[in-house]
């Protein structure tokens, strides 16, 4: 382990990831074969940065709320991640029993004094619908759509960032060598350069690559896109991933300038897709 990244460790940066593969006998939802790749690979990637990775599997719903509330109790140095793996529709994911995790409850746990003034980022894994992609530009002014946005938005407490495999209405894809959307993530922290850049930063990357270099295959699928997005609540420009020998000049100007948090995001290789 390099000397940078035995500092992070000391300093007490985690992460908890949570990844449900398979469902109980009689629950009516696909086995997700790739999502074990995604928390692998993500779970090297993180320690390498300095993060104390907790990796749960096959969690019924209550045990996922139960994760995230004891995550959300314990103190970190700069900056917990999140990352909740499985299927889901808008505002939910479900455990292994078939059950619905609200999102809204997850993020409202570290809305506390123990994670005050702390960064928070949450990667949500899911589908978010039942629509796909064809990859057309396009805007919308939907009051409902807007109302909705709101109010999932009013969850988040400050100096967090959540982002999503995929927009309102819409499936994401999952492949057997994992998500387009957590191996693009990976993929970025692994660049040169990529750790190093600003939350906020990081996330419009992984936005465009996602977006504009991942194209689904098959007869069902063929042309099929995805498009990420994330809300930011960050008070700050925050560098989580970036090396701390680096970083802390860029921490200093952050105080003293009171600026704000950035991720951005890379691109990706095509995967074909199985509903995730």
């Amino acid at each position: 382990m390099t000397s940078w990244a035995k500092k992070r460790v000391a300093g007490g940066n985690r992460a908890l990831l949570i990844s449900v593969t398979e469902f109980y006998p009689g629950v009516q939802l696909q086995p997700r074969k790739g999502a074990d790749k995604d928390a692998k690979r993500l779970h090297k990637v993180l320690s390498r940065l300095g993060f104390r990775v907790d990796i749960r599997t096959f969690l019924t719903a209550e045990e996922i709320y139960q994760a995230f509330k004891e995550a959300s109790e314990e103190a970190v140095a700069d900056c917990f991640v999140g990352v909740l793996s499985s299927h889901g529709e808008e505002g939910v994911v479900f455990g292994a029993d078939g059950n619905a995790v609200s999102l809204a409850r997850i993020f409202s746990c570290f809305g506390g004094p123990t994670m005050a003034g702390k960064t928070k980022l949450f990667f949500i894994q899911a589908c978010r619908g039942h629509e796909l992609d064809c990859g057309v530009e396009l805007q919308t002014d939907s009051a409902s759509e807007e109302e909705d946005c709101l109010s999932h938005y009013l969850s988040i407490p400050i100096d967090t960032a959540v982002m999503y495999a995929t927009a309102p209405g819409y499936s994401a894809f999952m492949h057997l060598l994992g998500s387009v959307f957590i191996q693009t993530l990976c993929d970025l922290l692994e660049e040169e350069g990529g750790r190093d850049l600003e939350v906020t930063q990081l996330m419009t990357r992984l936005n465009y690559r996602v977006a504009y270099h991942f194209q689904a295959r098959g007869a069902e699928l063929a042309g099929k896109k995805e498009m990420p997005c994330f809300v930011t609540r960050l008070t700050r420009q925050v560098y989580p991933f970036s090396d701390v020998s680096r970083a802390e000049p860029r921490k200093e100007e952050a105080r003293q300038s009171l600026t704000t948090t950035a991720l951005v995001a890379a691109p990706s290789r095509p995967r074909k897709r199985s509903i995730s």
